[in-house]
C-alpha cells in the first residue's frame, strides 16, 4: 500500500518536530546554586527535582525547583525532561497545590531574572538557555 500525500506530510512534520525539540533540547543549561553539591544529576533525579517528589539530594543538599514562565527553553525543558507539555505541568503544580502535597515553583520571566535568583536562593535549581550568561551559579550536568 502506497502511503498518501496526507501521510507523508504528517510523517514530515513528526520527523521535523522531533529534530527542532532535540535542537531545543541541546540549547538548554540546568543551573544551581552554588550550596547545592551535585555537580551532576541523572534525568530521573531532576524530574523527581521538578515534580517535586524530591527536596533533597542524596548528600542532603536541599533543592527547589525554579521554572521559566513560557518560552523555547522553557518548552524544550518540559519536553525534554519532565516528559510533559507546559499545560500538563501546570496542571500537575495546581493538583499539588490544591491537596496541600506542594507548592507553585518560583516562574521567572527571563534567563536573566532565573540567574540572578538562582545564585542568591540557596538550594534553587533551574534551567537557561546555552548561551545564557551564567555568572555566580553552577552549571549541573544532566546524565
Amino acid at each position: 500500500m502506497r502511503p498518501t500525500k496526507i501521510g507523508k506530510i504528517l510523517g514530515s512534520a513528526t520527523v521535523w518536530s522531533g529534530l527542532t525539540l532535540a535542537a531545543f533540547g541541546a540549547d538548554v543549561r540546568v543551573i544551581a546554586n552554588p550550596n547545592v553539591r551535585a555537580s551532576t544529576l541523572s534525568t530521573d533525579e531532576l524530574k523527581s527535582i521538578f515534580l517535586e517528589t524530591k527536596t533533597s539530594l542524596s548528600d542532603g543538599s536541599h533543592v527547589e525547583p525554579v521554572v521559566l514562565r513560557s518560552g523555547d527553553v522553557h518548552h524544550a525543558f518540559v519536553s525534554q525532561f519532565l516528559g510533559k507539555t507546559d499545560a500538563a505541568l501546570e496542571t500537575y503544580y495546581r493538583t499539588l497545590v490544591f491537596t496541600g502535597r506542594g507548592l507553585m515553583p518560583k516562574a521567572l520571566a527571563s534567563d536573566d531574572e532565573m540567574v540572578r535568583y538562582v545564585a542568591k536562593t540557596k538550594g534553587a535549581v533551574g534551567y537557561v538557555s546555552a548561551t545564557a550568561p551564567v555568572t555566580g551559579v553552577k552549571i549541573v550536568a544532566i546524565k
